[in-house]
């Protein structure tokens, strides 16, 4: 199968705290270099004095794209992810590198890209497809179709500087999906259309590369919809590629390097360790008890554990330990049975089921009780984890609502004869 995009060496340089500082003498010069094939006069792997006024955004990214292919593009922010389709889409040029492309592209960046503000929807319709080389009449036949699918037919024929943000995309990405481009283009714009609607992009994502063979390129920060639509993957790492290939790899690749985890604190002596004179901690860690994996995702159960120096005797004990999300809201909170302590070391454990959790960044905090309701100290903050979204064949790509994620015994459905 051929190669629909052949992306060759690209590296894009960016100058930080201005919008430009040459000459249009300086501009020409530079383009006709280019022209000649001589490379920028700087290049990613070279020093220069002033390097702290550059930035590159993407340094010697090479891939080939065949045809049907669904690439997504993944990494954190800053990777350079959106530049990589920006000059994919010509939306601007590269500082070195060269693509090939061979067939018509639609690109979906962001919100109204392409759109004249002060056309309607229905004459923004017909341009975009000027702009993709259709005809008129091939337009007018899709049209139907377009406005269908955009949910906004009740505005269709006004101008679109009035549209809000999310009739633009539903617009945008009707417009983009049905006029036919052998190369789609769509970055984390969906975001911004409610769930029903993201559902309803994926899926003719999905359909125009599996049953009309056209090429998709997909940037999203939902690794569920990247794992369901995409047959290959690139993780990007500062600009740079770090790996390639069949998407569940690259997005292991991903969380394995990206997942923000603290799973492990320890203190030597108790001078070292944050507490009082009543308690210090010792050591607090997450264990995965599933040993084949190297993460944590919705279905994967895992092991608190806990040691404290105790300097208190004869008294009356607990622990409280606190699940805590990004926002700082407590997920839920479990206390262990009192138990009567001696000074010496005092064991704390606690599992936490699969298919309990949410998929999220979380911290766990734990708090020392004795007498049944005096804190002797929190911990706060000790442990950051980062649980995984993992859906299987489930074709729901929205956030999955609730503070909890869990799996009950008995919820069925039945269907008697």
């Amino acid at each position: 199968m051929e190669n629909i995009i052949e992306v060759n060496n690209i590296s894009k340089l960016y100058k930080l705290g201005q919008i430009t500082s040459s000459t249009l003498k300086d501009d020409l010069s530079d383009w006709w270099g280019r022209v000649r094939g001589n490379q920028s006069q700087m290049l990613p792997d070279q020093d220069n004095a002033a390097s702290n006024k550059l930035h590159w955004a993407l340094k010697g990214v090479s891939f080939n794209v065949k045809q049907g292919d669904v690439l997504g593009i993944i990494g954190k922010n800053g990777a350079g992810k959106s530049t990589l389709l920006k000059i994919i889409s010509r939306v601007t040029g590269p500082t070195t590198g060269t693509i090939k492309m061979h067939g018509r592209l639609a690109s979906l960046l962001e919100v109204g890209t392409g759109f004249h503000p002060d056309l309607t929807g229905r004459e923004n319709i017909y341009q975009n497809g000027a702009i993709l080389g259709m005809k008129r009449g091939e337009i007018k036949n899709k049209l139907d179709e377009i406005i269908d699918f955009s949910g906004v037919a009740k505005f269709i024929d006004t101008p679109v500087k009035r549209y809000s943000s999310g009739m633009f995309v539903r617009l945008a990405f009707a417009v983009a999906a049905h006029l036919e481009p052998e190369i789609l283009i769509v970055d984390e714009v969906l975001a911004v259309g409610d769930a029903d609607f993201q559902k309803k992009c994926l899926g003719k994502m999905k359909s125009v590369a599996e049953g009309e063979g056209r090429t998709v390129l997909f940037v999203s920060h939902n690794l569920q919809a990247v794992k369901n639509l995409c047959n290959k993957s690139i993780y990007l790492v500062d600009g740079k590629i770090n790996s390639i290939g069949e998407t569940e790899q690259i997005i292991n690749n991903y969380l394995l390097r990206e997942a923000k985890r603290v799973t492990e604190v320890s203190y030597e002596t108790p001078a070292q360790a944050p507490g009082n004179s009543e308690v210090k901690l010792k050591l607090a860690k997450l264990e995965i008890l599933d040993k084949d994996k190297d993460y944590i995702d919705v279905h994967t159960p895992f092991n608190l554990k806990f040691e404290f120096w105790n300097f208190m005797n004869d008294k009356e004990v607990n622990l409280s330990l606190h699940v805590m999300d990004i926002k700082g809201e407590c997920i839920f909170n479990i206390g262990t049975p009192i138990i009567k302590v001696k000074e010496g070391i005092l064991f704390g454990e606690a599992q936490i089921p699969g298919n309990l959790m949410n998929d999220g960044n979380y911290y766990i905090s734990i708090m020392v009780v004795k007498d049944k309701s005096t804190p002797v100290f929190h911990f706060e903050e000790q442990l950051h984890f980062e649980v995984a979204d993992e859906r299987g064949d489930v074709m729901w790509y929205a956030k999955w609502q609730g503070a909890v994620r869990p799996t009950f015994l008995k919820f069925s459905i039945e269907n008697p004869a």
